[in-house]
């Protein structure tokens, strides 16, 4: 038997550690160590290395064939944490997990020890400790080092806590639950002169500002209605001074979607869009467009059972089964590209209660006391995956 108030300190106790050491993309080391650790003491064998810091812990009891992947993210961010009398505060300037990953990867360690304790399944679980996830290299990194060819899943399960919604709730969808993330680059190359004699000159900031507000009509004249989509400039560098019209501007952002053919058509139109309208007025154009992370795709029958498992925990009138997609970015869409999965949002606290400060703000702080909820959840999801 597990006491729950041990049970829920332990996860703390984890959670406040990995806090107090947040590392970036592809340099959680001291991360990694401190996760294999404790999923060595609850005696699993750890296989490491996968994708950078990535590591893997596998759970067979019984002889059942099914085989399901619980994954949690590693990685913090270059941020400086504002925490005034925080106990477990970042200890590495400017670095901060500012989007709960110490509670994800807490979560999934808690999952481990009450299916190691239990055993009452009849199968074999996977836990999965993703780095990189912030700028969405991680998953793919996992991949192309044989994640699934080296240790095969069923199905893989995960969840991000959502500041907003209430604690403890949990939210998914079937179908897209979070978006792409394309990012941009409009390079433009003018003609620089004296600012009182602009006739002299190709002027790239006004081309820049005609490009800037063309895009706006891709959303509103080329996307069908009934979906959705979100193209943001959110930079426009020159490199001109006050008396001088300048001879280079670049243009930045990203662009939100849930398909391939709405990315498709996205980067189509502001390519034409861009070039266009530079050669309309003399001026060169280079146009790039990359893809950074895949929209999130919830498959409809782990939805099914995600929505079953998370209302054995939380109760049915604590479930939203049809919550409203969002358009952030999460590297597990990669993941659940190449086998099926869900996604859930855990609720951090409601506006106006503890755990509602925004994600990647300074001052963000997981909710301790959704660890065990999500804990529990992950391991219902094996129980009804891999019924003993």
């Amino acid at each position: 038997m597990i006491d729950d108030h041990a049970f829920e300190q332990r996860l703390k106790q984890w959670r406040h550690g990995f806090h107090r050491q947040p590392e970036t993309g592809f340099e959680e080391f001291t991360t990694s160590d401190e996760v294999a650790r404790i999923l060595t003491d609850l005696g699993l064998e750890v296989h490491r290395g996968i994708g950078g810091t990535g590591l893997v812990a596998s759970l067979t009891v019984g002889d059942g064939p099914g085989v399901i992947g619980l994954r949690a993210d590693m990685d913090a961010l270059n941020i400086t944490e504002q925490a005034h009398g925080r106990e477990h505060a970042s200890c590495t300037p400017g670095k901060m997990h500012a989007c709960g990953h110490d509670g994800h990867m807490a979560m999934i360690l808690g999952a481990a020890q009450l299916l190691c304790t239990r055993r009452d399944f009849n199968g074999t679980v996977r836990f999965i400790f993703q780095p990189a996830e912030e700028h969405g290299r991680g998953a793919k990194a996992m991949m192309a080092d044989g994640l699934f060819e080296r240790f095969p899943v069923d199905a893989l399960y995960g969840a991000h806590n959502m500041p907003g919604m209430p604690a403890g709730h949990i939210a998914t969808r079937v179908g897209g639950i979070m978006a792409s993330e394309d990012n941009f680059v409009i390079r433009i190359q003018g003609k620089g002169t004296h600012a009182a004699r602009p006739h002299m000159g190709i002027d790239p900031l006004v081309i820049g500002a005609q490009i800037v507000l063309a895009l706006q009509t891709i959303v509103s004249r080329n996307v069908d209605p009934s979906l959705s989509a979100v193209i943001s400039c959110t930079e426009f560098i020159t490199d001109g001074i006050r008396n001088a019209i300048p001879t280079h501007v670049t243009i930045m952002g990203d662009t939100r979607s849930y398909s391939p053919e709405v990315q498709r058509l996205l980067e189509t139109r502001m390519r034409e869009i861009s070039e266009g309208i530079c050669q309309m007025h003399g001026a060169h154009c280079e146009f790039e467009y990359t893809h950074e992370f895949a929209p999130t795709v919830n498959w409809a029958d782990n939805t099914a059972l995600a929505v079953a498992a998370a209302r054995r925990v939380v109760g049915e009138q604590a479930v939203d089964a049809e919550v409203s997609p969002m358009m952030i970015s999460e590297d597990f869409g990669a993941f659940i590209q190449q086998v099926p999965g869900n996604f859930v949002f855990i609720g951090n606290g409601a506006q106006g209660e503890e755990g509602a400060t925004p994600l990647h703000n300074a001052a963000y702080d997981f909710n301790d006391a959704i660890l065990a909820t999500g804990a529990r959840y992950f391991a219902e999801v094996v129980r009804l995956s891999l019924p003993a």
